[in-house]
């Protein structure tokens, strides 16, 4: 957990006013949810791994005995938690206000979450979410207005070139039971293929060798992995797609990932009389959360080599709520990898201004200058002059001002000069 200076936090809040705004824009009305959820929705079953990581707070009243006799039961000594993500608590509000939402809910949540991270270079224990989802729109209309949403939220942070990978996880179960693997060997068939970037074809075979998952279908695999491969290039669509695949992929799973690219397309602008759809297929995308039903993404930028965000469709969690089938698409961009990524030029939009004022001027004289300043829209800082007026300076535009003006008793009028 950390903390942040000024100069740190006036960036954070820049890049999280752009987030809201594009959002805003897109049609996304924001919410807020409790910091607390109770345990044993938080322990579900829905939050794959991160249920591990969740802060567990302890029952009020408990006295030494009764921690002692609940000792090895983490269930009876808490009865809430802290939010490892924001998707639980969306479903649990979703069901709670349903009948005070539209049909088709679009929502905004950006707010801090906790995860008990064994502390290393970025992991951390409270960080800040930042996710859209759509409740209610089974279509791939859902998925389209998510990505298009998200990829101008991009562009906006000035992080033009982004890409989306997208897969299916209908097709990747599609595909292991071409192949040969068992419905019980799936779960631990995808945990190996996602590793598939870090260890390549030859250690994810070996990997599955040794889960001891059907021999045949490891070499079906493993065959596939290692196939003859052209370099002619085609971009996102049903030729792209269907080339990545082993023959026989059900046609409307095809379709549907090619309409959500036609759709992405439509909204991206023409350039040189082309478009350039910003999604790539890749078929051994995973993603790890267990509640993905369809439609996985992740958000990749050619400046790093790790995603910047990533989401897809979670059709069955909320239906655990409300006993009934509700469609769920989500996107949540990984803000604090996006914080380290753009710019930290100050906001241009207004001048910044430290007043340096001698220690004789009135304070009468002093706040009329700085209401005047700041009613012509600027931010105004009062320092009193220092021996060291450079190291002052250097100070306060390190904490994003960009003027200064110099105050002596009697001035009517202030020379304001840009820093630096």
């Amino acid at each position: 957990m950390r903390d942040f200076l000024p100069a740190d936090k006036a960036r954070r809040e820049r890049v999280l006013s752009v987030i809201r705004e594009r959002y805003r824009a897109h049609g996304f009305d924001e919410i807020e949810t409790p910091v607390v959820e109770e345990y044993e929705r938080l322990h579900a079953g829905i939050g794959g791994d991160n249920e591990k990581l969740s802060f567990a707070i302890l029952r009020r009243g408990l006295d030494a005995d009764a921690i002692r006799a609940a000792a090895d039961d983490p269930a009876a000594l808490s009865d809430l938690g802290l939010r490892y993500d924001l998707t639980v608590p969306l479903a649990r509000f979703y069901a709670s206000n349903r009948g005070q939402l539209p049909g088709v809910f679009r929502s905004v949540q950006i707010a801090p979450v906790w995860r008990a991270e064994r502390p290393q270079k970025g992991r951390y224990r409270q960080f800040v979410q930042c996710d859209i989802d759509i409740i209610g729109d089974a279509s791939g209309r859902a998925e389209a207005e998510l990505l298009v949403a998200s990829l101008d939220a991009v562009d906006a942070l000035g992080l033009e070139g982004a890409t989306v990978r997208i897969n299916d996880r209908r097709l990747l179960d599609w595909m292991l039971g071409h192949l040969g693997f068992t419905t019980e060997e799936r779960p631990q068939v995808l945990i190996t293929i996602d590793k598939l970037d870090k260890i390549g074809p030859e250690g994810v075979a070996a990997e599955l060798r040794e889960r001891g998952v059907t021999a045949t279908a490891v070499a079906a695999f493993e065959e596939f992995l290692r196939r003859p491969q052209t370099l002619e290039y085609h971009p996102y669509g049903e030729r792209q797609i269907r080339k990545a695949l082993p023959e026989g992929v059900p046609d409307e799973l095809i379709a549907h990932l090619t309409g959500i690219g036609e759709a992405v397309a439509a909204a991206r602008p023409v350039v040189a009389e082309h478009v350039e759809i910003p999604l790539v297929f890749d078929p051994f995308l995973v993603r790890g959360m267990g509640y993905y039903t369809g439609t996985i993404f992740e958000l990749a930028h050619p400046s790093v080599g790790y995603s910047l965000g990533g989401g897809g469709r979670y059709d069955g969690m909320i239906g655990r709520f409300l006993k009934q089938d509700v469609p769920a698409v989500g996107f949540s961009l990984g803000f604090e990898r996006l914080v380290d990524l753009v710019s930290a030029d100050p906001d241009t939009e207004a001048q910044a201004i430290v007043l340096v004022h001698d220690a004789d001027v009135p304070v009468g004289e002093l706040v009329a200058h700085k209401a005047e300043l700041v009613a012509r829209g600027a931010r105004v800082r009062l320092e009193q002059r220092t021996k060291n007026l450079k190291a002052l300076l250097e100070r306060a535009a390190a904490d994003g001002y960009t003027h200064f003006a110099s105050v002596r008793a009697g001035s009517d009028e202030l020379e304001v000069k840009t820093l630096g």
